[in-house]
């Protein structure tokens, strides 16, 4: 299992980020496909039309949000901290730390966080 930890930089402010990344209208924005999110701990969600799936954990309004994701028919679950840094008046700084990643997924997540789903979110704010 491998970890991997990386910030991004949006502009937006951190609550802007926060309700992009926890309204389900608003994930169907900037992702373009079918989205099931409702920001309540112990709840089950899906981006990306059921290619990312896992539950929420806790979620810290405009701050955090922290996830568990689901890898394959193993059942293996993996976790995601998104953490919301305000950076001036008009930007945030996103820290992700996504924590066991199967090895054989590492590198279509890593390549997941910053071509798909950051660089999703940094085109929808520019």
């Amino acid at each position: 299992m491998k970890d991997f930890k990386k910030y991004y930089q949006l502009n937006a402010t951190p609550d802007q980020v926060y309700l992009a990344l926890t309204t389900e209208t608003t994930i169907m924005l900037w992702t373009g496909d079918q989205a099931e999110m409702e920001p309540v701990p112990d709840t089950e969600f899906s981006l990306w039309d059921g290619a990312i799936v896992g539950k929420n954990v806790e979620f810290e309004k405009d701050r955090k949000i922290v996830q568990q994701w689901y890898f394959g028919e193993d059942g293996e679950v993996s976790l995601v901290t998104i953490k919301l840094h305000a950076e001036g008046d008009k930007a945030t700084s996103v820290e992700v730390r996504h924590t066991n990643i199967p090895d054989e997924a590492y590198e279509d997540i890593v390549d997941g966080w910053n071509n798909i789903y950051m660089a999703s979110l940094q085109d929808f704010y520019n």
